[in-house]
């Protein structure tokens, strides 16, 4: 089914300030890379700028995988959802470009980045293992939501219209 199809069922496209309220309120999301065979999905916690980039600490203790095909990538994915209740989820999707940032874009953006976003075992593997910050430039963004029940499954009012 399409999304216009799936609209009678309750789902509706997102706006892009409905997109920009799901990418400031959650934190983690499923990136992906492209790779010879299937695309390589890894979850990633990530910082929002409010603006049109992401970002995503990697540790890159030893060989990172993550890293080299972030570094080939002409165009990545990167999905961001939650969900409530069987009628109550969204739903992100955005392509774009990833790179890793300079020395000097790391010192002046760490002083805006809102840790919070980190899970403590980034921190924790910060202070003994090299890291390294990579942005991610949204391209392109779609986002869908259902925030209620289908018409099919909502009570009748007192009048006997659907509520």
């Amino acid at each position: 089914m399409t999304v216009d199809e799936l609209e009678a069922f309750g789902m509706r496209r997102m706006d892009d300030d409905d997109i920009e309220r799901t990418l400031s309120r959650e934190s983690v999301g499923v990136l992906g890379l492209p790779t010879d065979g299937a695309p390589s999905l890894r979850p990633l916690s990530y910082w929002f700028d409010g603006e049109d980039a992401l970002y995503f600490v990697y540790v890159l203790g030893g060989e990172s995988r993550k890293a080299s095909l972030s570094d080939s990538a002409d165009v990545a994915r990167f999905l961001v959802y939650n969900v409530e209740a069987p009628f109550n989820w969204r739903s992100v999707l955005l392509t774009g470009s990833i790179e890793e940032v300079s020395a000097a874009e790391r010192e002046a953006l760490e002083e805006r980045m809102d840790v919070s976003w980190r899970p403590d075992l980034f921190e924790r593997a910060a202070e003994s293992e090299t890291t390294a910050i990579y942005r991610f430039d949204v391209g392109e963004q779609a986002g869908i939501k259902q925030l209620e029940l289908p018409p099919e499954l909502r009570e009748p009012d007192s009048s006997g219209r659907m509520e």
